[in-house]
């Protein structure tokens, strides 16, 4: 049986359509921005707080939209299930990467190359995002 862990995410995109993918340091796959949830931190406030950290990216709770429940085998936790509260970000805002990220890159969603995608974005996220981004602009 795995284990989960639970995590607040983000799409972030830009006015480009692109959306907003991470490496962490020390692992290979891509992935939305985010994390997990401290003791009592409800879902919108781990996703702001992980945002600063990781991105210097200081979010207004109001301008966030709920998705939806993903959930997926995670891609840095062997034998782990990642269950993840996924919100839409649109920012105008230049971002970097910070604390545990090593790398960013806006990929367009209909062709994000040959980046190694985490489970969670490559199976969920991003097909979901396709079929449905028209909703959230």
């Amino acid at each position: 049986m795995s284990k989960e862990i639970y995590i607040a995410a983000a799409v972030i995109t830009r006015e480009d359509g692109n959306v907003l993918l991470v490496r962490k340091r020390g692992t290979l796959a891509f992935m939305q921005p985010g994390g997990k949830f401290e003791a009592g931190e409800e879902a919108i406030d781990a996703l702001c707080r992980e945002l600063r950290e990781e991105l210097q990216l200081h979010v207004v709770p109001s301008s966030v939209s709920y998705i939806q429940r993903f959930s997926a085998p995670a891609a840095n936790e062997p034998g782990h299930t990642v269950i993840a509260e996924v919100f839409h970000v649109p920012t105008a805002e230049t971002v970097e990467p910070h604390a545990e990220i090593e790398e960013i890159f806006w990929a367009n969603p209909n062709t994000p190359g040959p980046l190694n995608l985490a489970p969670l974005t490559r199976d969920h996220i991003l097909p979901f995002w396709l079929s449905r981004a028209s909703e959230y602009k």
